[in-house]
C-alpha cells in the first residue's frame, strides 16, 4: 500500500465511524498505526526513490535542454549560445544560430525538437531579437544533422516591440497534430496590451511548424496567431498526453503567480484580474475574479517564481505519475503538483538539497532532466534508487 491509498483510508475510517462502538480496541489500535505508517510513508517516498546525477556542468545560465534520439542534448544557453552535448559528453557550441538580445532578461529561451524529428531533423529555438529599446521574443528553425545546423531562418517575430528587455514568456510546445504553441510575456511595462486583440503581447500564440499562423481567426475570417489572452509571464506549458489537456503556468507581479488549464480563445485575465500586488505594494487591480475571464487552478501568495514546467506519467517513478513538476526559482527548489481529474489533489516540494534555482524541468519517456540556472548551471538527471 502507497502514500497514495490515505484518502482511501480516511473513506474507510469514515464509513466505520457509525460502527466504531462495536470495534475492539485492537482493531482502533491497527487502524490508527496503519494511518500513522501511511503519512509517514507518503513525507518520506520522496526522499527514498530518487537520487540526483549531474550530466553536465559549467553551463552558463542554462535556460532549456532537448535529448536528442542518440541521447545527446541540445542545451541553450541565455547568453546566446546553443550547446550540442553528445552522445559521448563532449560539447560543441553550434555555428549558424541567430544573434540575440542579452540583456535584462533576455537571450536565449527554449529548445524543442519537432514531433518527426527523426525524419525532418528540425529544432525549434525561442530567443531575445532586436534592441534594448525595440525587441520581441522571436522563434527561429533550423535543421539539426551530423552535429551541424543548416537551413536557419527565423519563422516568428512578435509584434509590436517592445520597449523593456524583460518578460519574454518564450516557451514553445508542440501538439498532436504538429501546430506549435508559443507563449509570449507582457513587456513587463506593457501590461495593457495582454488584453488587446491586435497586440501579440502577454498572448500565448499558435502557428504551423513553417510559421503560417494557426490560431484563432481575425476579422477577415483567416486564421491569424493568437490563440489566448490575458497573460502577464508564462514559461511554463505542458501536454498531458492522455487527456489532450495543455497547462500553462505564468508569473504574477508580486504574488499571484497561476497555474492555468489552457484552451484556445479564453482570456486569463492579466492585468484586469489577478491576485498578485505591483512590486510598489498598490493593487494591480482590486479583482481576483470577474465573468469573462478564466480562474486559475492554483495560485501561489507569496510567488514561488515559477520556471519550466513538465508532465510526468512514467514508469520509473509510479508514485509520481500524473503530476506536473514546476521549478520554483524564489525558492531554489521544484514542486510536484498531483493532478486528477483536472485538479490538483497535492503539492510536494523537491530537490531542495540542490540549494539552486531550478529554471528547467523536462520529462524524455520515463526520465526527468532538471537545468539549474546561474553561472555555473548544471544539467542533472534524476535516477531511481
Amino acid at each position: 500500500m502507497t502514500a497514495r491509498n490515505i484518502p482511501i483510508l480516511f473513506s474507510l475510517l469514515s464509513a466505520h465511524d457509525a460502527v466504531s462502538a462495536r470495534q475492539t480496541p485492537l482493531q482502533k489500535y491497527w487502524l490508527v498505526l496503519l494511518m500513522m505508517l501511511l503519512s509517514l510513508e507518503a513525507s518520506v517516498a520522496s526522499a527514498q526513490n530518487y537520487r540526483l546525477l549531474t550530466v553536465a556542468d559549467d553551463l552558463r545560465w542554462p535556460w532549456s535542454v532537448a535529448r536528442l534520439p542518440d541521447n545527446g542534448f541540445l542545451i541553450t544557453e541565455r547568453e546566446g549560445r546553443l550547446i550540442h552535448l553528445d552522445e559521448n559528453g563532449q560539447r560543441h557550441v553550434l555555428e549558424g544560430t541567430p544573434d540575440t538580445l542579452f540583456a535584462g532578461q533576455g537571450g536565449y529561451f527554449d529548445i524543442v525538437l519537432h514531433p518527426n524529428f527523426a525524419k525532418n531533423r528540425l529544432i525549434y529555438l525561442s530567443y531575445a531579437e532586436g534592441l534594448e529599446n525595440a525587441n520581441g521574443t522571436a522563434i527561429f528553425r533550423a535543421r539539426f544533422e551530423d552535429g551541424k545546423l543548416s537551413e536557419g531562418q527565423r519563422i516568428l517575430r512578435v509584434v509590436p516591440d517592445k520597449a523593456t528587455p524583460q518578460n519574454y514568456g518564450a516557451r514553445i510546445l508542440f501538439l498532436e497534430d504538429e501546430t506549435l504553441l508559443i507563449t509570449t510575456g507582457d513587456g513587463f511595462e506593457h501590461r495593457e496590451q495582454a488584453q488587446s486583440r491586435v497586440s501579440e503581447l502577454g498572448k500565448v500564440l499558435r502557428i504551423n511548424d513553417d510559421g503560417r499562423p494557426a490560431g484563432l481567426l481575425d476579422a477577415e475570417g483567416e486564421p491569424g496567431r493568437i490563440w489566448t489572452l490575458g497573460h502577464r509571464n508564462s514559461q511554463g506549458l505542458a501536454l498531458d498526453p492522455n487527456t489532450g489537456s495543455i497547462y500553462l503556468h505564468e508569473y504574477g507581479p508580486q504574488g499571484g503567480d497561476e497555474l492555468n488549464l489552457l484552451e484556445g480563445g479564453n482570456n486569463y485575465g492579466w492585468p484586469a484580474v489577478t491576485h498578485g500586488v505591483d512590486y510598489s505594494g498598490a493593487y494591480v487591480s482590486p479583482f481576483k475574479s470577474a465573468p469573462g475571464f478564466e480562474d486559475p487552478l492554483w495560485t501561489w501568495v507569496p510567488s514561488i517564481a515559477p520556471s519550466g514546467m513538465a508532465w510526468y506519467d512514467g514508469k520509473l517513478f509510479p508514485a509520481w505519475r500524473d503530476s506536473l513538476f514546476i521549478g520554483a526559482l524564489a525558492d531554489k527548489e521544484a514542486r510536484r503538483l498531483e493532478m486528477r481529474k483536472g485538479k490538483v489533489i497535492k503539492e510536494e516540494t523537491l530537490f531542495k538539497e540542490l540549494d539552486s534555482r531550478i529554471r528547467d524541468i523536462r520529462v524524455f519517456g520515463d526520465d526527468i532532466y532538471l537545468l539549474t540556472d546561474s553561472e555555473q548551471g548544471a544539467l542533472i538527471q534524476v535516477l531511481s534508487r
